[in-house]
């Protein structure tokens, strides 16, 4: 099971840390990403950290240099720091568990939790 929760309202130009708590199966050993579908939108890619975290971690180029994903193993959980917000980002922002260690753009998502919904004001 993926809980993601953190989200919230915010102001354009401002922050927020997205977490996702994992439970009943083994985290350490799969990649884990962010995903994120704004209204009318199809769900997109954001970002992906390797079973291992460090600077394993790959960023949709439309948040690159902005937003930051990271994780702790030894708590389950995984991160994503979400700075310099833009309105276009507003969207519901899920977390999802790989099928591998190695993040690859081709390889399936297992497991999705249930969203959590960010919107950022002008």
């Amino acid at each position: 099971q993926l809980q993601a929760y953190g989200g919230g309202l915010v102001q354009a130009g401002g922050s927020l840390r997205l977490s996702c708590a994992a439970s009943g199966r083994s985290f350490n050993s799969y990649v884990m990403g962010w995903f994120r579908q704004a209204p009318g939108k199809e769900r997109e890619f954001v970002a992906a950290i390797n079973w291992n975290g460090g600077t394993s971690t790959y960023y949709a180029d439309s948040v690159k240099g902005r937003f930051t994903i990271s994780r702790d193993n030894a708590k389950n959980t995984v991160y994503l720091q979400m700075n310099s917000l833009k309105p276009e980002d507003t969207a519901v922002y899920y977390c999802a568990q790989g099928s591998t260690g190695l993040y690859r753009r081709d390889a399936p998502w297992n497991y999705w939790g249930q969203g959590t919904e960010l919107t950022v004001s002008s």
